[in-house]
């Protein structure tokens, strides 16, 4: 028996100290943080250092989970400012649908083929459409969400304009959407195929049908409620406690009514951008504790790596990472060409594409009710690991996609 066990509170210090570390140093190596975050909680793990319980990271901290993706969802709205995507013409909408779509059916046919043979034929619990298959789907639709972080970070550094820039920022704020969407019609095939009932319409279209459209009437509820208060608030700090007390009675309702918390803060966060009269009071109360909330959301994250199970899922993460990719850059070149959208935009929009974080690893884990505990960590580390590859790959390729476009990349 250890002479100190590890209780919840000093785990939450470790996490923030470690998560903190780690993205200074993945700052200095010219990395986005949230590289930093993921590789610290790695090695926080219990299959690496054994500092932090199992029981912990596994089964307590739940919760925080649901409060990041609630932040995440909601900034992820505000970036929909509908006359910045009506500027952007429909181009932004065909490129996005094509590249979606491009990257979840790819990623979908390569892992569902490929993917029994890289971990092995006995790697996946239960029989093929019991295990390999609702895997491969969920990890096909968690693949069409694009990180906007690395990509903003590295625009704002070199002051980058232009057709690609501007396509780039529209696309990647719709890529989570599109990635959600995605994602509430592959739970409910998931449910069939996992035992949970037969196949029937009602099942597979008019259920995510309704979870989209209810997910949507609550987040508008929501939101309207919340532009009505916000007039009346003028202190920042108690801006913040209504806001977070918003999204956060959201989540809570649309889980009692087996809503998407995502798609309902979404919604949210979309309409407080395009509605409020002082939009940006509503999301810089928010900005102050964004990063403490996605340090520890990664950190955490990354503490769910099972060493033994990478071993068998590590060639499963790299298949992710370049099915994602190519069926982004072929969806991409083809809706470039469809919506008539400038040259560069079709060469180089897609080497902008391939950050991948928040949104994918916020799906992932809402999956874990879906799947069978042996499946969920074949998953979970098999995205953690596409997510590292991408997020150490993407930042080289960006730069190189603005440098060729001539978008504001000094020499």
């Amino acid at each position: 028996m250890p002479f100190f066990e590890i209780g919840a509170l000093e785990a939450l210090g470790i996490f923030f100290i470690f998560g903190y570390l780690g993205g200074r140093l993945a700052n200095w190596l010219r990395f986005p943080r949230v590289s930093g975050y993921i590789i610290a909680g790695i090695l926080l793990s219990p299959s690496i250092s054994q500092i932090i319980p199992e029981a912990l990271i596994k089964e307590k901290f739940y919760v925080i989970n649901e409060i990041a993706l609630a932040v995440i969802a909601y900034s992820v709205g505000g970036s929909l400012k509908f006359s910045k995507l009506k500027m952007l013409g429909k181009s932004i909408f065909v490129i996005n649908l094509s590249e979606a779509l491009g990257a979840f059916l790819l990623t979908f046919v390569l892992t569902a083929l490929l993917g029994p043979y890289l971990i092995g034929l006995d790697g996946c619990p239960g029989s093929f459409t019991e295990g390999c298959l609702p895997l491969s789907l969920i990890i096909a639709a968690v693949s069409a969400a694009t990180a906007p972080a690395a990509i903003l970070a590295i625009v704002h550094e070199y002051k980058a304009k232009g057709p690609l820039t501007t396509t780039l920022l529209g696309v990647v704020a719709l890529d989570d959407a599109v990635a959600i969407i995605l994602f509430a019609f592959a739970g409910p095939i998931v449910h069939i195929l996992t035992g949970g009932g037969g196949i029937s319409f009602y099942r597979v279209v008019a259920e995510p049908g309704i979870i989209i459209l209810g997910s949507i009437l609550l987040g508008s509820v929501i939101g309207f409620m919340l532009i009505a208060l916000s007039p009346w608030i003028r202190k920042k700090e108690s801006l913040l406690v209504v806001i977070l007390g918003a999204i956060f009675l959201c989540s809570g309702i649309a889980g009692h009514l087996k809503l998407s918390p995502l798609l309902a803060n979404m919604m949210v966060g979309f309409l407080i951008i395009n509605k409020a009269r002082h939009s940006d009071r509503l999301f810089q109360a928010v900005e102050n504790i964004e990063e403490p909330i996605f340090a520890l959301f990664f950190t955490l994250a990354g503490a769910h790596f099972d060493l033994m199970v990478f071993k068998f899922v590590g060639f499963m993460a790299f298949l992710i990472v370049a099915s994602r990719f190519t069926g982004k850059y072929i969806g991409t070149r083809l809706g470039a060409e469809l919506s008539h959208a400038p040259a560069d935009v079709k060469k180089y929009l897609a080497y902008g594409l391939l950050p991948t974080a928040g949104v994918t690893i916020g799906l992932v884990f809402m999956a874990q009710p879906l799947m069978q505990p042996e499946l969920f960590e074949i998953m979970i580390n098999a995205v953690l690991g596409a997510v590292i590859i991408s997020e150490l790959v993407a930042p080289p390729l960006v730069k190189f996609a603005l440098k060729q476009a001539g978008e504001g990349i000094k020499e």
